[in-house]
């Protein structure tokens, strides 16, 4: 045990290692370094890159790395910044800070950095995707893939100048959990191809608009976002929205309980294991009750029930409980005992059943499932089962129901984080010192209500992000909307189509690059498990925009012009690659006809060489034609050769301005 009085010194040691500040009296402020300036950090090669921090006014700095020393002077707000030569990959290094006090990084690796940013299908962690991808997770060590995660923030009055937290991590099965799934497989595919450390700075936040991520610069080009934001700078206004609106919220919850019949004191709790529900009504699952029963759509909370005929050989076994999705949020009990529970309605419900909870013969799965507004249920087409001891139990099918509580829907809440302006100042600001080889970015769900907004939105994003990171011609690469809910018989407008023929448009932009993922989403989820294909697409689009690959073939065919011949029009395209085919054989599929009515029938359509000709005996002049226009444009099957999708289009000069989205 060191001696008391050691104490104090052995502690700051341990900060200064790990390149935290330590404030040691008012009068003297050490060098202390943002918290992306860490060991374990990637830095990007073959570009000059500045390192900074901060220390007390007029105090001289020095960077020691690879031999070489850098000298700075703190300015009177405190701050420092040298540049490094441009460094060819490699690592691990060590680097050295001096001013008052001395801080030493290690493990430092030079390679390419990719900023990864946008909503939730960016954010989607490996750790979400582990029963679609084991092998890939147990494989995942390698340390020259690695991640620093920025904790979500937001600012209104100022950018912020350091992120709050966060740290490099390297990837192993266990840490490859928390990294972005498509971060993660295209940073796989571009350290395989290129033998250089990648790293990921994952800046990413879960339902964000676009507006969100935009500079107050970028927003003067957008009175009405500029708008919206400007009254969240009143700090005031904002802790007393959270206060209002948190109190009612809970007053919602505290209701729910106090009506809420299945658990009302006094009498035999709902989920107890002998609890008789021989009098509930049933309805089928997955489904939902505003369409299956009386209930209609009711809010508040309804309790389902389903006795399982569990055979001996399951019990004692690692337990899995698989109920798809449910809208809203679940409490979920296996005879009487809770075995998981989740808040909103998007993550699968996976539950880890202990053992001793199941036993052979009768075993009671009793859901209690809280609609918070619109169509509670079970969502459709979801894995419902229960899996022990290699055998599984179909979950589906007739279920005992009881209405637990009525209440309104849950009272709206100011989602901060989504309003113009405060992601870019609390999350991207403080990374712009960084040198960074590009942007992947995996955003448009949240603009699909306001589709005519976003090519003009993305195209001053870009150009908004690049004058600030001092990158004119930086790589911006994204992915365009997967294909998401049912399937519509006829064609028709579609916000999410729209936002897609945006982030086509927004292929005018130079050094931009897009990944088609129309054939890798999943009608019932806005969460694709399929992270492989966009983050290897991205990695295609990677090659050609940021690494100069003239050759490799890194998008499908990309709709150029129209001709128009009698009551036929023919298209020309780019991107053909090896040519065009109709995927799978037959013919295409996907193409729409309107005249000048504007009035879209399904058109035959062939390809006839480089071009594809499009009509319908319905349309004697064709004015606009499109292609996959949909929400969830299935059967869409124009590719080129080498297997990558068309990009869904208008041939209307700007399809947006007249489209009616929908969230």
């Amino acid at each position: 045990m060191p001696h008391p009085l050691l104490l104090p010194t052995l502690f700051r040691s341990a900060l200064l290692t790990a390149g935290l500040l330590v404030a040691v009296n008012g009068a003297t402020a050490q060098v202390r370094l943002p918290r992306l300036v860490s060991s374990g950090m990637v830095l990007q090669r073959d570009q000059p890159v500045r390192v900074w921090g901060w220390a007390k006014p007029a105090e001289a700095v020095t960077v020691s790395f690879l031999g070489n020393t850098y000298r700075a002077t703190t300015g009177p707000d405190g701050q420092w910044r040298v540049t490094l030569p441009a460094t060819k990959a490699g690592g691990p290094f060590t680097m050295s800070i001096k001013a008052s006090n001395q801080l030493e990084l290690t493990d430092i690796l030079v390679g390419d950095v990719w900023l990864l940013s946008g909503q939730s299908n960016m954010e989607t962690p490996m750790s979400r995707l582990r029963d679609k991808y084991p092998a890939v997770i147990a494989g995942a060590a390698n340390p020259q893939i690695r991640q620093f995660e920025v904790p979500l923030t937001y600012a209104f009055q100022k950018p912020r100048a350091d992120v709050t937290g966060g740290k490099w991590v390297a990837a192993d099965p266990q840490t490859v959990l928390q990294f972005s799934g498509v971060g993660y497989f295209f940073a796989k595919e571009i350290n395989a191809k290129y033998q250089v450390p990648v790293g990921l700075i994952k800046d990413a936040v879960g339902g964000s608009p676009a507006e969100a991520w935009l500079s107050a610069a970028a927003l003067r080009q957008f009175p009405t976002y500029e708008q919206q934001g400007a009254k969240y700078k009143d700090s005031l206004l904002v802790a007393s929205t959270k206060q209002r609106e948190n109190a009612a919220v809970a007053d919602w919850y505290k209701k729910l309980y106090q009506t809420d019949q299945g658990e009302a004191p006094g009498q035999p709790k709902w989920s107890a294991p002998g609890y008789d529900a021989s009098a509930w009504a049933t309805m089928n699952v997955p489904g939902y009750w505003a369409g299956q029963t009386p209930l209609g759509p009711v809010n508040g909370v309804v309790w389902f029930r389903k006795e399982v005929d569990v055979p001996a050989a399951m019990v004692g076994q690692p337990t899995r409980l698989e109920l798809g999705t449910l809208v809203d949020a679940d409490s979920t009990y296996i005879n009487g005992q809770l075995v998981g529970t989740t808040g909103y309605q998007y993550p699968p419900r996976k539950y880890e059943v202990k053992p001793g909870v199941l036993k052979a013969g009768k075993n009671v799965v009793m859901v209690r499932l809280i609609s918070n507004g619109g169509r509670g249920g079970f969502t459709m087409d979801k894995s419902y089962q229960l899996t022990a001891g290699g055998q599984t139990l179909d979950l589906r099918g007739p279920w005992q129901y009881k209405l637990g509580a009525t209440m309104p829907p849950t009272p709206g809440t100011t989602t901060f984080q989504y309003q113009p302006g405060g992601l870019f100042n609390g999350m991207i600001a403080p990374v712009l010192p960084y040198a960074i080889k590009g942007v992947l970015w995996y955003q448009g769900e949240s603009n699909t209500g306001r589709p005519q907004d976003y090519q003009a939105l993305m195209t001053s994003l870009i150009a908004d992000w690049r004058t600030h990171f001092q990158q004119p011609k930086l790589p911006f690469l994204y992915v365009q909307l997967a294909n998401f809910m049912a399937t519509k018989p006829e064609p028709g407008e579609s916000g999410w189509a729209a936002v897609r023929d945006a982030q086509r448009r927004t292929l005018a932009v130079p050094h931009t690059g897009m990944a088609v993922i129309t054939d890798a989403g999943e009608w019932n989820d806005i969460h694709p498990l399929d992270k492989q294909t966009p983050g290897h697409r991205l990695a295609l689009a990677a090659q050609k925009v940021a690494y100069g690959d003239a050759k490799v073939v890194s998008s499908g065919p990309l709709y150029q012009e129209m001709q128009v011949t009698g009551n036929k029009a023919t298209l020309s395209f780019g991107s053909l690659g090896g040519g065009l085919v109709a995927r799978g054989g037959g013919p295409l599929k996907g193409f729409a006809v309107a005249g000048p009515d504007k009035k879209f029938v399904w058109a035959e359509a062939r390809i006839e060489g480089k071009k594809v000709v499009v009509w319908s005996d319905k349309v004697p002049v064709p004015a606009v034609v499109r292609y996959a226009w949909a929400d969830n444009p299935e059967g869409a099957n124009l590719y080129n050769q080498e297997g990558l999708p068309a990009s869904p289009f208008s041939t209307e000069p700007d399809a947006a301005a007249g489209a009616t989205g929908r969230r």
